[in-house]
């Protein structure tokens, strides 16, 4: 549902464009999945409890709720091209604070840099998913996010690995010592883990700076979608977002799915270090949830929509969701870790079906809907403190009836999962009857 390409009567291939959109994927794939390594990171050297330890999340995800209807006005006055850029120039920023942040060992200070990230990656989002989506007809729109989320997945998977191993190496030996030492060694201790930090971060903020000079140059396409029909006679046509229902559920559905494939993908190094096994061990978890959702992606991406729907693939992903959620708290162990990872073949496609689905007849509404889909990201700030609560109170419940630390860490970590389930009870709402509403038979 391509409506112009401006500038030009000539009709130049989406190839170059949709790589340069995946290229975008790819950074803030990376940028956002080393949070899986930042969290136990970071309740190591600012010693946090499980919810306070996810607020690393919560500082990158809220940002889409503050930063997502600027981001749009940006993005009216100056344009895609330089709003990307702009968003990669801010995200380099970020990354700059974590050197003071690591020099102080100031738990706000981190979390200011995760912010401005995040406030980046909120005008790259809100620029890069409405115009992938309608680079092209509509019904291929969740094949094309599909591939964006393999290249976003993977670039996730190398993030977790590349600062897994530098941010959690060696921390089980730190955190055995911090028990014994004395409160001079132990503040050594936790500063040299602390500045461990510098180093990547600066490389980031030059690569995303360098980026940033690249794509003000790159050959990037108008894209516009489609309006709306003229109402025929006798019929009225819509003058306002909120005569569009099925926008505002899918809202609310994009809002929990990002929320659990925030679980899936931060919580489970931290959910295998609360079951007994060693960082050394549990740094590669969030590589299985991304490796799980790269493999799903490509599966999407071949047999969307020749041989399924964008809502079958949706009611299929949600029903999949359920199960897991049951298998993951009846099970205990590196089971129960496995089919943590395996949401990630529940989550894959999830993404690319909400966004055609809820843009499908919005026409001169589709950017404002964008940023309200881009404002549902902020599920990601939410949903996962609210598990790190459950599993604090879960845990301080169980110690009172007189289990054993490591034994109530691991239960407790393990129910917590338990919010998973109405979450994927929403999502598939939406797949069977949400995304119709509103809608006529014709659309």
């Amino acid at each position: 549902m391509i409506s112009s390409i401006s500038s030009s009567s000539e009709k130049k291939t989406t190839l170059i464009p949709i790589i340069i959109i995946a290229s975008l994927f790819f950074v803030f794939g990376f940028v956002t999945w080393i949070n899986g390594a930042l969290i136990p990171f970071m309740k190591t050297i600012n010693e946090l409890t499980s919810a306070q330890s996810l607020l690393v999340a919560s500082a990158s995800y809220i940002s889409f709720v503050v930063m997502a209807l600027p981001a749009s006005y940006i993005l009216t006055k100056i344009g895609y091209k330089k709003g990307m850029s702009l968003g990669l120039f801010i995200m380099g920023f970020g990354a700059l604070i974590f050197i003071p942040a690591a020099e102080a060992r100031t738990y706000w200070m981190f979390l200011t840099g995760i912010f401005i990230q995040g406030a980046g990656m909120t005008l790259l989002q809100t620029a890069s998913n409405p115009y992938i989506t309608i680079l092209g007809p509509m019904d291929s729109a969740a094949k094309r996010i599909a591939i964006m989320g393999i290249c976003n997945k993977i670039a996730g998977a190398l993030g977790s690995l590349i600062f897994g191993s530098i941010l959690l190496s060696g921390i089980d030996e730190i955190q055995a010592k911090l028990s014994v030492v004395s409160q001079a060694e132990k503040t050594t201790l936790l500063n040299t883990m602390a500045d461990s930090v510098v180093t990547p971060y600066i490389t980031m903020a030059v690569v995303l700076f360098v980026l940033g000079i690249l794509i003000r140059k790159a050959p990037l396409p108008n894209v516009e979608a489609e309006p709306i029909k003229e109402a025929k006679e006798g019929e009225t046509t819509k003058t306002s977002i909120f005569q569009f229902p099925h926008l505002w559920l899918g809202v609310l559905t994009l809002f929990m799915y990002v929320g659990v494939e925030v679980i899936a993908g931060d919580t489970i190094i931290a959910y295998g270090i609360a079951l007994g096994f060693p960082a050394a061990d549990a740094k590669f978890f969030t590589t299985f949830t991304l490796l799980a959702m790269v493999v799903t992606y490509g599966l999407g991406a071949f047999l969307i929509p020749k041989y399924i729907t964008q809502a079958f693939a949706l009611k299929a992903s949600a029903v999949l969701g359920i199960i897991l959620s049951f298998c993951i708290v009846f099970s205990s162990g590196f089971t129960s870790i496995l089919f943590v990872a395996a949401l990630g073949i529940s989550n894959a496609l999830v993404w690319p079906a909400i966004w055609p689905l809820t843009l499908k007849g919005l026409g001169k509404f589709t950017k404002t809907a964008s940023a309200l889909l881009i404002m549902a990201i902020s599920g990601g700030a939410v949903i996962p403190p609210l598990y790190g609560k459950i599993v604090d109170l879960n845990k301080a419940d169980l110690l009172a009836q007189g289990l054993k630390e490591a034994a109530a860490t691991a239960e407790a970590a393990t129910k917590g999962y338990w919010i998973l389930l109405p979450c994927y009870i929403i999502i598939l709402y939406y797949a069977i009857a949400g995304h119709k509403l509103g809608l006529k038979k014709s659309n």
